[in-house]
């Protein structure tokens, strides 16, 4: 399978558009494209006999807040008819908008509204920019990097005004400090172990002579 995948990289490499970065990656074919090329490199991937990945099995995002262009758009690809998996990498920034696939294959709408949502990626041509898995008026992208760990808002149902209402984050407890031991090694002396507890002591010079 390796040897076929790495026969695969070398010809999306050098004949297919926008494939010159294509390789074999713990076992699995990832292609790297510009935005400008996605769309005819995803066209032509899809329709090329040679890789026939007739189905987007999804769409996700990765975000990486060192790099000048922080996200990556990864589209994993299935060809059923040949048996083979192809990962296509799209880097892009918070503001150039990648081309939406939903033309390509019509499932994309789905993935990319999710990317939308989740990262803040946007996708020129693509019809529905609604939130998908987040609240229509969530503030921010929760699977950014920088994105706090506790949200800005926190929702509850007030039984006086018959409706769920959004506040301003507020920690109920102070964070717990935890330790690690085993409860072997840290349990003191626990209800009805006191005899236990004191012949331990005593047998390690604890005790009484």
């Amino acid at each position: 399978m390796t040897a076929r995948l790495a026969a695969l990289a070398a010809l999306i490499g050098t004949e297919f558009a926008g494939g010159a970065h294509a390789c074999v990656e713990g076992g699995e074919l990832v292609v790297r494209a510009t935005r400008e090329a996605a769309p005819a490199l995803l066209t032509q991937l899809r329709d090329d006999p040679r890789t026939l990945c007739e189905q987007m099995v999804d769409i996700c995002g990765v975000d990486w807040p060192e790099r000048a262009e922080r996200f990556d758009v990864v589209y994993n690809l299935l060809s059923v008819s040949l048996n083979h998996r192809v990962r296509v990498i799209v880097a892009t920034d918070e503001e150039a908008p990648v081309a939406s696939a939903s033309g390509i294959w019509p499932c994309a709408t789905w993935w990319e509204r999710e990317v939308w949502d989740l990262f803040g990626v946007r996708f020129a041509g693509l019809a529905d920019h609604r939130r998908i898995l987040t609240d229509y008026g969530f503030e921010g992208h929760p699977l950014r990097k920088d994105f706090p760990l506790t949200g800005y808002v926190e929702v509850r149902y007030d039984e006086e005004r018959k409706q769920v209402v959004y506040e301003p984050v507020k920690l109920t407890q102070d964070f717990r400090n935890f330790q690690f031991l085993s409860p072997w090694e840290a349990a003191t002396t626990l209800p009805g172990d006191e005899k236990a507890h004191t012949e331990r002591a005593a047998s390690h010079g604890g005790g009484a002579p």
